[in-house]
């Protein structure tokens, strides 16, 4: 197989990571998944059809190994405990990756790149809600996920950002639409199929037209996305 056919995926193990496996495997390309290693049995589905390094995602030995020869990296940067975990995967992707590789980065619609979005109260107390409780229990650290995508804003890589709405499971419905900026029409209905999710994080290995861009996506079937999307996307 083309070594431009090899991709890496990290947080492999998850349900995004699954989806974006599955969807890599029948686009061809040959896959590398990073997971920590209790959640290995989570990819047997795939066994014999994808690589596997087991370990955590901001290991720096272990993303070396991974990305090595990859012309693009999926990664699911999730703001797990108080020890740097998001910025601490992030910046090895950012150190590691193959030059010209394309990174695909996946978090939620509150990380904003330039400012402009416009935040609901629902979303904007959620966020304070996760940066409350990370701090009372430990588990979370929104502010570390929020300086890791800065660490992504500025780098000179052919990055994207992808900015997940709310979630849910269920058929695929298609590729869902997206804009530069939370707050337009088009987002509106605010929900998408996780495997749609996936599929755009694939999708976007092959999108040039979203290299150094922070699309924020919706569901095509969404009554938002009906209304006010215009061939399939709405980049306002």
């Amino acid at each position: 197989m083309s070594l431009s056919k090899r991709i890496c995926i990290i947080g492999a193990s998850g349900k995004l990571g699954r989806y974006m496996v599955a969807h890599a495997l029948e686009r061809g390309y040959k896959v590398v998944g990073v997971c920590r290693e209790k959640s290995v049995p989570k990819l047997d589905r795939f066994k014999g059809r994808i690589t596997i390094l087991p370990g955590a995602t901001n290991d720096c030995e272990v993303i070396r190994k991974a990305v090595k020869g990859c012309t693009g990296v999926l990664t699911v940067v999730v703001p797990w405990g108080r020890a740097r975990y998001a910025t601490g995967t992030v910046q090895a992707v950012l150190d590691f990756a193959e030059r010209d590789a394309r990174l695909i980065f996946s978090c939620g619609w509150h990380i904003t790149r330039d400012g402009q979005d416009r935040f609901s109260r629902l979303l904007r107390f959620q966020e304070h809600l996760a940066r409350w409780l990370g701090s009372f229990t430990r588990l979370l650290d929104i502010d570390d996920q929020i300086a890791a995508f800065r660490l992504v804003f500025a780098s000179d890589a052919r990055w994207t950002v992808v900015r997940g709405s709310d979630l849910e499971e269920g058929e695929s419905q298609g590729l869902p639409v997206w804009s530069r900026h939370v707050g337009d029409p088009v987002l509106a209905s605010n929900l998408t199929r996780r495997t749609d999710f996936a599929l755009f994080m694939v999708s976007a290995l092959e999108m040039d037209e979203l290299i150094r861009e922070a699309p924020a996506i919706v569901g095509c079937a969404t009554p938002s996305a009906v209304a006010h999307a215009v061939q399939g996307q709405n980049p306002g």
